[in-house]
């Protein structure tokens, strides 16, 4: 029996999205929670939990990227041609957050808050649109002649929108987690209280859309609630409410650093197992399935090998990166220094 190749490279890409979502969403949760902050000591010290590490974080937006153009040509085409506008919003904010990273370090005082606004701002602008993209998506793309057959100011609605709000709460969550194991003093635990807050108001946005994508989508309501399912997905919801809660307790236990984060992990990847479980095996929404979309074999063989060659590669200078720049970070010192 030979390899299913589609499937394959279908698991790559959402292993490579789900790492970009967790890796580079922390790092943009920190754009997130900036203006928050006004100090310049707590601001250096937030953007120095980050600055050795967050240009190879974005590596996993590149391997998705690659990914789908390769294996799933159709949904690389269709996908770009539905949502071209908010993609290009999302690049222009990285890119402004990318050169503030380098400049607000270097910029007279007088000038320092250019780069603040130019880090924020393309955190919000970034995340946001990387929401909208999704929030549309989930909507379902209409495809005519193996070409997107949509208007492209179809993502204008309210709930790729609301998505959009959603997963700037989602990154600053992780952002204000990540912290919590970084800082220490008073920033520390005033880290701690936002990300309470930002709990329960993740919390509220899961559910908003966990309720408005199947009442919307009567083939999504029919996944979820039909028998036997409801009880083999039953699980994704109670381990979202218990997670919060046991977040929250995390949260006001001093001694904990690490834990709160990486039960944010937690509620990211329940999040993400239930938009799997709306719309697998589908690559378009609502009917085209990663079979139909799939590429020649011969071009998923050979660029599989590439693949599993540069995944671990990934892996390993990642894990590496971390590891070098572990521990806390305090005033006056990180990276910039």
């Amino acid at each position: 029996m030979g390899i299913d190749l589609p499937l394959v490279w279908a698991v790559i890409i959402l292993f490579s999205v789900m790492m970009y979502v967790v890796m580079d969403g922390f790092d943009l949760g920190i754009g997130i929670l900036f203006p928050f902050f006004r100090t310049k000591e707590d601001r250096d010290v937030m953007m120095n939990t980050v600055a050795p590490v967050w240009d190879g974080n974005e590596t996993w937006l590149v391997m998705g990227g690659a990914g789908l153009f390769v294996a799933f040509p159709l949904a690389y085409a269709v996908v770009l041609s539905a949502f071209y506008l908010p993609l290009v919003l999302m690049l222009v904010g990285l890119v402004f957050r990318g050169v503030a990273f380098e400049f607000r370090f270097k910029a007279r005082e007088h000038r320092r808050w250019i780069w603040d606004r130019a880090f924020a701002g393309g955190s919000y602008a970034a995340t946001f649109f990387q929401g909208v993209t999704l929030g549309g998506f989930l909507e379902g793309v209409p495809v005519r002649d193996g070409a997107y057959a949509g208007s492209p100011f179809a993502w204008l609605a309210p709930f790729p929108l609301f998505v959009g709000l959603g997963l700037v709460a989602t990154y600053a969550l992780l952002g204000g987690t990540w912290l919590v194991i970084k800082t220490e003093g008073p920033l520390h635990r005033r880290m701690r209280a936002v990300s309470r807050i930002l709990a329960w108001v993740l919390l509220a946005f899961i559910a908003a859309v966990s309720l408005w994508t199947p009442l919307s989508q009567p083939a999504v309501a029919e996944r979820w609630f039909s028998l036997p399912n409801l009880f083999w997905f039953a699980p994704v919801p109670v381990l979202v409410v218990l997670v919060t809660l046991y977040l929250q307790r995390e949260l006001h236990s001093p001694g904990t650093h690490a834990l709160p984060f990486v039960l944010t992990l937690a509620l990211v990847f329940l999040g993400y197992s239930g938009l799997g479980i709306s719309l697998w095996p589908n690559v378009i929404p609502p009917d085209i399935s990663i079979w139909e979309a799939a590429g020649p074999p011969q071009a998923l063989g050979f660029t599989l090998v590439g693949a599993l060659l540069i995944i671990p590669m990934i892996l390993g200078y990642t894990a590496l990166g971390y590891w070098v720049f572990r521990g806390k970070v305090r005033a006056g010192e990180g990276y910039h220094g």
